[in-house]
């Protein structure tokens, strides 16, 4: 059975796969101080929980926080007794080509994601993941990663705003029902869900228009639906675009 382990920068997803389906997700706190120990104990509470007597015996994982990949790799030899695939490292083979600038580094999660993407739908993809940053990342014909733009997530921008300004609170997003607010909280999340209409937008048409092709523009992470449910702004919602990508590319390293 596979563990496929996606660590982001505010959370970290663990999900079980058995070759035709992931049977189970959970999520938990990204934390570079969290130990194998720790990890195993949550780990098998809630298998058991959710009556899950597989065996695991390999696992897969992509981390956009270097500092956690030691744990998880201890977790894996100590209580599976098997050797993790980092995505990133030398020894995790990519079906795809990326083709950025030398030198440059690419974060595994963005890989995972063309990966995946090219997998579902072809090339010639915009793939806009929702996390702590907003990610776009351009797929090419031929499946390989070309590049992309970083924008500050949703929830950071509502985090700076009310860090950096003393009258303004925390409040979370949401589909205003004007755009025009009639006091703060509804002036705050106005601005916020139209402005990153209007950022997803113009940069997918800004991309668009570089590429010279046409293409498909696929979401993922937690607020793309959200987004989705009253302006037209994606083709497709992948909810588990990432998960799918580990299991993608697992199975490439294992055939090799």
């Amino acid at each position: 059975m596979l563990l496929a382990i996606d660590c982001g920068n505010t959370n970290t997803v663990f999900s079980i796969w058995d070759g035709n389906q992931f049977i189970s997700n959970w999520r938990i706190a990204t934390s570079h101080k969290r130990t194998a120990d720790q990890y195993y104990v949550w780990l098998k509470t809630l298998m058991s929980l959710d009556g899950i007597e597989y065996e695991i015996d390999e696992m897969v994982i992509s981390s956009t926080v270097p500092r956690v990949v030691f744990n998880l790799r201890v977790l894996a030899d100590k209580y599976f007794g098997t050797r993790p695939l980092v995505v990133g490292r030398s020894d995790c083979r990519l079906p795809i080509s990326v083709r950025v600038d030398a030198g440059a580094a690419v974060g595994p999660d963005r890989l995972v994601n063309t990966v995946a993407g090219f997998d579902l739908c072809g090339g010639d993809l915009i793939i806009v993941d929702f996390g702590t940053a907003t990610t776009f990342d351009v797929v090419d014909s031929d499946g390989a990663y070309i590049g992309g733009c970083i924008a500050p997530g949703v929830n950071l921008s509502l985090e700076a705003l009310h860090q950096a300004a003393a009258a303004l609170p925390h409040v979370d997003i949401t589909i205003p029902q004007n755009v025009i607010g009639k006091n703060t909280v509804a002036c705050m999340q106005s601005g916020i869900f139209w402005g990153y209409v209007g950022l997803v937008r113009e940069i997918c048409d800004r991309i668009k228009s570089e590429h010279a092709r046409p293409m498909k523009v696929i979401s993922t992470g937690g607020l793309a639906p959200l987004f989705q449910q009253s302006v037209h702004l994606f083709d497709t919602f992948e909810d588990e675009l990432t998960m799918h990508g580990l299991t993608v590319i697992h199975k490439f390293n294992k055939d090799i």
